[in-house]
């Protein structure tokens, strides 16, 4: 079962290896057999190797960027966050992740959903 404190301080730390995109903190976050979704009707990509490839495969520039997320629902071993990432285009996104972890606090199921906000 997860707390509402340990999604947070996952989500901190999925944030602060975004921002590094250091290996490490990448693997840390994800279950070696994790599920991971960039889009809810994509066949998601299987296992820590293929995450770690994939966002060291495609980074955003540094500074280029900010998010902030926060748990919403948390439910055992479930939880569904939402937040923002803004990018130094302009662009803002609208984010929900529906995550689901191991005993061991690492992440097991990562599906998210994100929607472009109009532009004033």
């Amino acid at each position: 079962m997860v707390s509402h404190e340990h999604v947070q301080r996952w989500l901190d730390d999925y944030i602060a290896a975004w921002r590094s995109y250091d290996e490490a903190a990448i693997r840390a976050l994800f279950a070696d057999d994790v599920v991971y979704a960039y889009h809810p009707y994509d066949e998601p990509l299987r296992g820590a190797d293929a995450v770690v490839a994939s966002w060291l495969g495609d980074q955003d520039e540094p500074g280029s960027w900010e998010a902030a997320y926060t748990p919403s629902l948390v439910a055992g071993n479930r939880a569904i966050t939402t937040g923002e990432s803004r990018y130094a285009d302009g662009n803002v996104f609208s984010n929900l992740f529906d995550l689901e972890f191991a005993a061991d606090g690492r992440c097991t199921r990562f599906t998210e959903w994100y929607l472009l906000q109009p532009k004033p």
